[in-house]
């Protein structure tokens, strides 16, 4: 099955009882027994739903993985990875991540004794040695949220192999129509799934998929015990979000590619960091495990002025100033003082993070309106 039709078809099937093609919502937090313990495979509602059944279905398929485990948001589904370790564990991280789970790592987790070390991983030489005998997970981006480095997942999957560690790929900014981490030796792959999988900008969803079956008895039971779960309805909201995702993606590329040339040819714009320039680094390691180089760009004023970074995200129309990336519409946004906030102004730095940097999600509208928005805000700064 190709991938635009498991978008539409995977894991789903009429409803048995009516016919109804599209997937019921089972509002519902409990199921009747015939006699205690004897029922049709669902006995409380935490525990499963057929809409979450349903999606968590079509999920596996779209990442080629055998299970697929929803929780109630992307940092729900980071957090019941993270419950996979002990304390006295290590993660080592990507350097350039989400603030979310920066802070999970470091603000909940440290304190259960759980350490994280983060490290670019893009220097593989660098990621084997920061891998120490506590090491138990990697946790990985790419592209990295916000400045879109690129990292070799098939590499970083062999070491994290060879050293008997779990290797985890947040694969939030590609979605899985663009690249699937465990067709590239990845052992789990997470998504906050309010982002392209839903699309829409009406839900709040995470998942966890996985072709390991010990993993996936351990993060059931998490999901049944913690009940950190989605509701049915935003199951069934990110089902019929799922059915385009193959289409809207690869509009929001197409607009992307556009939209980064012609940021990089203004005159006020002084850096541009997108994957799909041929001298972005590792374009060619995005070009091999990447089928499209995505709809995220950050970009940098020439005077680096964080002022002029707040009027230009203020004075655009169809660019909305908002948390958030992957629905249908573009947004703009400030991560120094949005997103990842909760990083440390040095932290931020070392990788590139300036004050001043913007985030777009570039959305499905027509490109030329997008450009002519830019275009404006553009000429109301320095």
């Amino acid at each position: 099955m190709k991938f635009g039709t498991k978008t539409i078809h995977a894991g789903i099937t009429p409803d048995p009882s009516t016919g109804a093609i599209m997937t019921p919502i089972f509002q519902t937090s409990t199921y009747v027994q015939s006699s205690p313990g004897e029922h049709k495979g669902y006995a409380y509602g935490r525990t499963k739903n057929p809409t979450r059944d349903a999606l968590e279905k079509n999920l596996a398929a779209l990442e080629n993985g055998k299970h697929a485990i929803c929780f109630s948001s992307g940092l729900a589904a980071m957090d019941a990875i993270i419950k996979l370790l002990k304390s006295g564990d290590e993660i080592v991280a990507v350097n350039d991540l989400y603030g979310g789970s920066y802070r999970q790592m470091v603000s909940v987790y440290a304190q259960f004794g759980i350490k994280t070390k983060f490290v670019d991983m893009a220097d593989l030489t660098a990621l084997e040695n920061a891998i120490g005998p506590d090491t138990k997970m990697l946790w990985i981006e790419t592209p990295t949220n916000p400045m879109l480095k690129i990292v070799d997942l098939q590499a970083i999957n062999k070491i994290a192999n060879a050293k008997g560690v779990i290797s985890v790929v947040d694969n939030t900014f590609a979605s899985p129509y663009l690249q699937n981490p465990l067709d590239l030796g990845a052992d789990i792959v997470m998504h906050s799934a309010t982002k392209y999988l839903n699309g829409h900008s009406d839900v709040i969803l995470g998942a966890v998929i996985t072709s390991d079956d010990d993993l996936a008895k351990k993060l059931f039971f998490i999901q049944n015990a913690v009940g950190a779960i989605p509701g049915p309805q935003d199951c069934f909201l990110t089902i019929r979000g799922i059915k385009t995702l193959h289409v809207r993606v690869q509009r929001a590329c197409e607009n992307a590619s556009e939209i980064a040339a012609y940021l990089r040819a203004h005159p006020k714009v002084s850096k541009v960091y997108y994957p799909g320039f041929e001298d972005h680094p590792n374009h060619s390691i995005a070009k091999a495990q990447m089928r499209d180089f995505g709809a995220m760009i950050s970009f940098d004023l020439h005077n680096n002025s964080q002022e002029n970074a707040y009027a230009l995200m203020s004075a655009t129309h169809y660019f909305s100033l908002a948390e958030s990336l992957g629905g249908v519409e573009s947004l703009i946004g400030h991560p120094a003082s949005m997103t990842h906030a909760s990083i440390p102004r040095e932290d931020r730095l070392k990788v590139g993070l300036t004050d001043s940097l913007i985030r777009m999600s570039v959305g499905i509208e027509d490109v030329e309106d997008l450009k002519n928005d830019l275009e404006g805000a553009l000429r109301k700064i320095d």
